[in-house]
């Protein structure tokens, strides 16, 4: 089956709040939970056509929430963005956000029992690596052997860069944090505090910033890690054996394997040495075989290495197909995005994972993006029928939310914030209270959501969208569709049992009587005769049209063709059995 991965924020999933405040506490704004997820929210995701579900937030990261009853060690307020802090800024390797639980000393065994539900209820789990770089302040309670240090405990802090070091330093300098972050939202709230974070030497951030003194615009609440990257000279790999530091990224992984996870999705991996990930992933797939990996890479030039030669399963498609598909659905451009997307990544198509939405990404629905919902349903049906790869989906797409309003550190960006204790509130009238039923959900996001479901059940139920070959038909149609104006895309996909022909009408308006030409060779490449293709689904705002029972592909000489009116954003699967 085609993975269908479902990303969801435990911290916004469960959470009931309603009425938020601007930079509200967790008190006031309420924050979800482990036991949150229950066996019927699993269940209803299930049903809904998800395979794997990507649990965001997972490991514990800084906070300005103080938990130092429970034996945590208190952040620095200058450091945490937001009062919820990023998920990404680590704080220990080996432990679950104390956010997340109800009983905070047993936060581990709460978050056991929900990978426990997921894999009851036929799903696997997925959770965050986060390799590139980790909160300023880590220390790990829970690392399970006295004998791995924390990271920097033995580090050289006098050089610069050390292929025995943790961290680069930059000897002689005191971190500077942005004025601007410091005047910002709750830090006004923490002025009468005596604490005050000092770093000296200062440590390079972690997106590659060597300066003691980060941008706003910087991670400035993390710190790079040192793989062996000489960055102060030659930019290269500096090792003679494998560094303390890569054993210690080899123990997480197995750590959190032991806990019967299925996979990571791993943070920034193109930021992290190749010969790091060739060495980790053969080393680890030795004692966990189905482990899967899946890297968030921007990199396309890297995207074979990172598959043929590091290990790799699947790779972000962002470079490519969301950025391309995003322009076609805001009208900025035509379909000829596509085919030059496919063109791209050829034979690693199958690799691929596709999304329209996620956590770094504007909601399709939000005014910084398409508007309003509907425009992604074209995208998606590409995104989940074009390629053997996975697709995914942000947990509130499929109900419309639009992001909207500031919500503190985020401020109002068309993203749903990663940073604050906040709501999703289309997504709480999905949740209805802990039902999980919809039934709190308008009736045009309930139809929204049910399109979703629609064409995740499709991919599931026929394998040529998760084994077939791909053949573009815009070549052959050309002239056909020149009336749309570059808003129709059309392909088949085929297997040994299975041919799919799906249109798409990526434009605002009805294209009335529309012909999609389906050459000679075409058959020949399915190896049948001329079956027909029957309408099977469609997808669409409007459903006063309907394939069902009805059009069938037609012939004329040597060509087969379907003849249809198709709708605005409107989408449409034949199925033919071969």
């Amino acid at each position: 089956m085609k993975p269908v991965i479902y990303q969801l924020f435990v911290r916004l999933f469960g959470n009931k709040t309603e009425n938020v405040r601007l930079n509200g506490t967790k008190k006031e704004n309420g924050c979800g939970k482990f036991d949150d997820i229950s066996a019927v929210a699993l269940d209803s995701l299930r049903s809904f056509g998800i395979s794997h579900v990507w649990y965001t937030g997972i490991l514990e990261h800084a906070v300005a929430t103080d938990y130092s009853e429970f034996g945590i060690e208190p952040d620095f307020p200058e450091i945490v963005k937001g009062r919820a802090g990023s998920p990404y800024a680590i704080k220990d390797y080996y432990d679950v956000d104390p956010d997340l639980a109800n009983n905070v000393p047993g936060r581990m065994k709460e978050f056991e029992k929900l990978v426990n539900r997921t894999h009851a209820a036929g799903m696997k789990v997925i959770i965050d690596f986060v390799p590139n770089h980790l909160a300023r302040v880590y220390k790990s309670d829970m690392k399970p052997a006295t004998e791995i240090a924390d990271f920097g405990a033995t580090d050289k802090t006098t050089v610069a860069f050390s292929s025995e070091n943790d961290f680069y330093y930059l000897p002689g300098q005191q971190l500077r944090l942005p004025d601007d972050i410091l005047e910002k939202g709750i830090m006004n709230e923490y002025r009468k505090t005596p604490r005050a974070y000092i770093e000296s030497p200062a440590r390079a951030t972690g997106n590659d910033c060597f300066s003691a003194s980060p941008g706003s615009g910087d991670w400035y609440e993390t710190v790079k890690l040192n793989y062996g990257v000489d960055y102060f000279t030659d930019g290269k790999l500096q090792i003679t054996d494998i560094p303390l530091l890569w054993n210690k990224m080899r123990s997480v992984i197995l750590y959190w394997a032991g806990k019967n996870i299925d996979g990571f999705r791993t943070d920034m991996a193109e930021m992290v040495p190749v010969e790091f990930w060739e060495w980790l992933i053969r080393s680890v797939k030795k004692e966990f075989p189905d482990l899967v990996f899946i890297a968030e890479i921007y990199k396309p030039d890297m995207y074979r290495t990172f598959i043929e030669r590091c290990g790799f399963d699947y790779l972000y498609d962002k470079m490519d197909f969301y950025d391309g598909v995003r322009n076609l659905v805001e009208q900025k451009s035509g379909t000829g995005v596509i085919t030059r997307c496919w063109q791209k990544t050829g034979d690693l198509e199958r690799f691929m994972l596709r999304f329209m939405e996620n956590h770094d990404e504007q909601r399709i629905a939000s005014e910084y993006f398409a508007g309003e919902p509907w425009k992604g349903i074209p995208a998606m049906v590409l995104a989940a029928t074009m390629n053997n790869g996975p697709v995914m989906i942000y947990f509130g797409q499929e109900s419309g939310e639009p992001a909207k309003g500031e919500s503190g550190f985020s401020g109002d960006d068309g993203r749903t914030t990663i940073f604050d204790y906040w709501n999703v509130p289309c997504h709480q009238k999905w949740m209805n209270n802990g039902k999980f039923d919809g039934n709190a959900l308008p009736s045009g996001l309930s139809l929204l959501r049910y399109e979703y479901s629609k064409l995740l059940r499709l991919v599931n139920e026929y394998p040529v969208f998760s084994n077939g070959a791909f053949y573009d038909l815009m070549w052959v149609n050309q002239e056909t569709f020149s009336h749309s104006k570059g808003k129709i895309y059309s392909y088949l996909r085929y297997n040994e049992e299975w041919a799919a022909l799906i249109i798409i009408n990526f434009g605002n308006c009805l294209l009335g009587d529309s012909r999609v030409e389906i050459p000679e060779d075409a058959f020949m490449a399915i190896k049948s005769g001329k079956k027909a293709f029957e309408g099977k689904f469609n997808a669409g705002k409007r459903l006063d049209f309907s394939p069902e029972g009805g059009t069938e592909a037609m012939y004329d000489k040597d060509h087969g063709y379907v003849k249809m009116d198709l709708p605005p954003l409107s989408s449409t699967v034949f199925l033919c059995k071969l």
